[in-house]
């Protein structure tokens, strides 16, 4: 595997180890490419479900499909439904293995997505933003939810990012307007003056890259050209995005961690290129290089941040290397190369 010669070691093989169910299913499938019908990879998931921070998560869950309160389930942050969905996402969780996720995929819609396809932290529509639209899609279609209210909310998406069809915040009584955060084209937000968020836009295309081809429109296309854009328009690894400040979104940009909630890093805006087929862009050479230079000498990289304390379970020491994020860096070199 030529994506293989960048590292440093064998860092394959140590994700291959079975002390972690959920890396080694995952490694199975993204890295190895084995087929979902494959004997080993079919016990490596069942064992990924049963055992360890899936199974844990799962069993957090209310018996309706909610996590900690019923609602929208943005609050609290970072055990209630919405973040539930996201770390179930990013651990490899699916619909088809436990019929828990199914129902909590089908609660999240009821309650958190508004008709117009906007999902929302408090279910009005003005209660949409980049990041949450971002996350929820890229997570319902990650678990296998193929509901088709999920059409919707990416024509919403879509055309936030144009402007096609929605008028301006002022226009109260327009059936389809921008709200105070999701606020004007080209992922304007709010909660960065107004400015395009770096943040959520990487969160949108991330989602992007889950779009089934029949439900590609001219909305999604053109969102999808225009996105890619403006996250490459300026070197992601200056991160120099729009900021109030002037200054970059965060230093957790630069910092590689599991799960991935609210932030953003580096690593993510290549897992969301890289998906829409980017991955040899010039562009993202500077990305790629950085990611390289940070495993170590094993070929491994460090957990750089965390929710330790804040979410259900630790995933590693900080400042150690780390297998959920060896994991994340390998999928992107692999899906680069």
């Amino acid at each position: 595997m030529p994506w293989q010669h960048a590292l440093r070691g064998d860092s394959l093989s140590w994700l291959l180890e079975p002390d972690v169910p959920g890396v080694r299913y995952l490694a199975l499938r993204d890295l190895l490419d084995v087929s979902e019908g494959h004997p080993d990879l079919v016990a490596a998931r069942k064992l990924a479900h049963q055992e360890g921070p899936i199974a844990r998560v799962l069993e957090k869950m209310e018996p309706e499909g909610y996590w900690v309160k019923p609602g929208p389930g943005y609050g609290p942050k970072y055990r209630s439904s919405v973040w539930a969905m996201i770390l179930l996402a990013q651990m490899g969780a699916s619909i088809h293995e436990d019929a828990r996720i199914s129902r909590a995929c089908g609660y999240m819609l009821d309650h958190a997505l508004a008709p117009g396809g906007q999902f929302s932290h408090s279910g009005a529509p003005s209660g949409t933003f980049d990041c949450l639209q971002g996350n929820l899609l890229w997570s319902l279609m990650t678990l296998g939810c193929s509901d088709s209210r999920l059409q919707t909310a990416y024509e919403w998406a879509a055309r936030t990012v144009t402007g096609e069809g929605l008028a301006p915040m002022t226009e109260k009584r327009a059936e389809m307007r921008y709200y105070a955060y999701k606020c004007a084209p080209n992922f304007a937000c709010g909660a960065n003056n107004r400015l395009p968020c770096a943040w959520g836009a990487v969160k949108v295309m991330l989602a992007f890259g889950k779009l089934p081809p029949a439900w590609q429109s001219p909305f999604t296309r053109s969102a999808i050209q225009q996105g890619i854009e403006f996250l490459l328009g300026i070197d992601p690894v200056t991160a120099a995005y729009p900021t109030p400040q002037g200054t970059p979104p965060s230093r957790d940009w630069w910092l590689f961690g599991f799960p991935v909630f609210y932030v953003t890093d580096i690593l993510q805006i290549l897992e969301a290129l890289t998906a829409l087929g980017f991955g040899r862009d010039a562009r993202l050479r500077n990305a790629l290089d950085l990611v390289c230079q940070k495993q170590d000498v094993n070929g491994r990289w460090l957990l750089e941040y965390d929710y330790t304390g804040k979410t259900w379970m630790s995933f590693g020491r900080k400042k150690q290397p780390n297998k959920w994020v060896t994991l994340r860096a390998l999928r992107v070199l692999k899906a680069a190369d």
